[in-house]
């Protein structure tokens, strides 16, 4: 059988959808998800009335919807599970980043943000041990010269002496480490400029936007925009004193300082572990417009919003979670929990936390150490839930923060997208020219499921393909017009 054609069972699952009398809307109702591979099914029905007189203005139900059933985007974040959710979560957080590196005025954020001092910093995790690399000019340690997508860059060399302990643990401290070092670091500020920390707060704030990502290691970091403003945040003017060196100073000297640590004991073992940056620390001024630098305003927000939409997949491990969800991945029965009876077991998994085999799971062996170690820590560290989020090899922060002064929210941008899309659905109903205060909605939904049937995934993921083309060349005649007009 060819690779270019379906098998027979599918391709009369495809021939099914194709031919039902509802496809039109179907396929509607799929492109306006966006191509979402795994869309919510929701049924219910909506009212619109007029507030004064009680008269319908307009009434929809899912009953005359294809299978009865309206589909919505699955909204997640991650590429690995829906590329075309993630390509718009993507895009709101390209978009939250540059407006507080060019402004916006949208947003209230003016353009003179530019002229505040902001670097582009990155935070790494301290070695655990020799892995396989492409070091510059030379050979890995192991003797050869690998290939940018060799399997085995990131695994260890020695996989017996590799401290995949740390490293997980590592993983698991990572926020409390971010946490400390933007409390130093506001420290280290005031400190350079001659201030009392108070002193600080009323001339100045500390603006941040950043995003976690995976070395090939499986080591978390720290992509940051880091700014200085004044009082009032990016509408206000940063103090006289405060300048890009300044920033670029008091950045390596938190990263560096012993407060910026965190402080693991030594339990059964475990030896009582202090773990701290990595010596690895990248630390570079955004410039405004292109002058032949990379770290440009565009350069940055891209790359923030690239790795906003992966996790430990990247190191080869698994995207879904693999602990048990009966016990939380504690491994322990709700009932009995007096550590080494055989009743304090969770029935379910017996004791280990665990609702998969990790021998079994087509993940890199390395990923597998790492998830192995986060199961084995468990009862060890019960507070740090390391069997619960060891299909992120121990990391349990958010993927993507922000201070709360640095510019909009995604929540503000996705209200924005939300109000765009209902002055459509008001014009294509007739009551663009109805007050929306003057309206009274009443609507009553409920899940009914999620995902498409075999046939309709491959005409989802054609759709899919379309508004991704089309979003491409749009870009791309965008950026002719741009760059014409400079």
């Amino acid at each position: 059988m060819s690779r270019h054609h379906p098998a027979p069972g599918l391709l009369g699952e495809m021939l099914k959808v194709a031919a039902a009398p509802d496809y039109a809307r179907w396929e509607d109702q799929i492109r306006r998800t966006g191509g979402c591979s795994d869309p919510i099914h929701i049924t219910g029905w909506t009212v619109s009335q007029d507030k004064a007189s009680g008269q319908t203005l307009h009434r929809y139900s899912t009953q005359n919807e294809p299978g009865s059933r309206l589909r919505i985007a699955c909204g997640n974040r991650r590429a690995s599970r829906c590329p075309a959710c993630a390509w718009t979560y993507a895009g709101d957080t390209y978009h939250l980043i540059r407006a507080g590196l060019a402004g916006d005025d949208r947003r209230d954020i003016p353009a003179t943000v530019r002229e505040h001092p902001r670097v582009f910093a990155t935070l790494t995790a301290p070695s655990f041990g020799p892995v396989h690399n492409r070091p510059a000019g030379r050979s890995c340690r192991c003797g050869k010269h690998h290939q940018e997508d060799a399997p085995e860059l990131g695994a260890a060399l020695d996989p017996a002496t590799y401290d995949y302990a740390a490293a997980v643990l590592f993983n698991n401290h990572a926020g409390q480490l971010w946490q400390r070092f933007t409390t130093r670091l506001r420290r280290e500020i005031a400190a350079y400029a001659g201030l009392t920390q108070r002193e600080l707060r009323a001339v100045a704030q500390i603006s941040y936007g950043k995003v976690a990502e995976f070395q090939k290691r499986g080591a978390i970091h720290f992509h940051a925009v880091i700014r200085i403003d004044g009082p009032a945040g990016p509408v206000s003017p940063p103090p006289s004193w405060a300048s890009t060196e300044l920033l670029d100073r008091s950045i390596r000297a938190a990263a560096a300082h012993s407060y910026t640590s965190a402080s693991v004991p030594a339990v059964g073992d475990q030896p009582a572990r202090i773990f701290r940056w990595g010596t690895q620390l990248d630390v570079r001024p955004i410039k405004a417009f292109g002058d032949g630098s990379e770290i440009t305003e565009q350069a940055v927000a891209s790359y923030v919003a690239k790795y906003a939409t992966k996790a430990a997949e990247t190191t080869g491990a698994t995207d879904t979670a693999v602990h048990c969800r009966k016990c939380q991945g504690t491994g322990l029965s709700e009932r009995y929990r007096q550590p080494g009876s055989a009743l304090s077991r969770c029935t379910r998994c017996h004791g280990t936390g665990l609702s998969e085999d990790l021998a079994r799971l087509p993940v890199s062996e390395h990923a597998r150490c790492l998830m192995a170690a986060c199961a084995a820590l468990q009862s060890l560290y019960p507070d740090r839930a390391l069997t619960r989020w060891a299909h992120m090899l121990g990391f349990r922060g958010h993927f993507s923060t922000k201070s709360r002064s640095y510019s909009t929210t995604l929540g503000a941008l996705r209200q924005t997208r939300a109000d765009y899309r209902a002055a459509q659905e008001r014009e294509a109903r007739g009551l663009s020219d109805v007050e929306p205060n003057t309206v009274l909605v009443l609507a009553s939904w409920q899940y009914a499921g999620h995902g498409h049937s075999p046939g309709e995934s491959v005409f989802a993921a054609t759709i899919a393909r379309d508004i991704q083309l089309n979003r491409q060349t749009a870009r791309e005649a965008l950026h002719d017009l741009e760059g014409a007009a400079r």
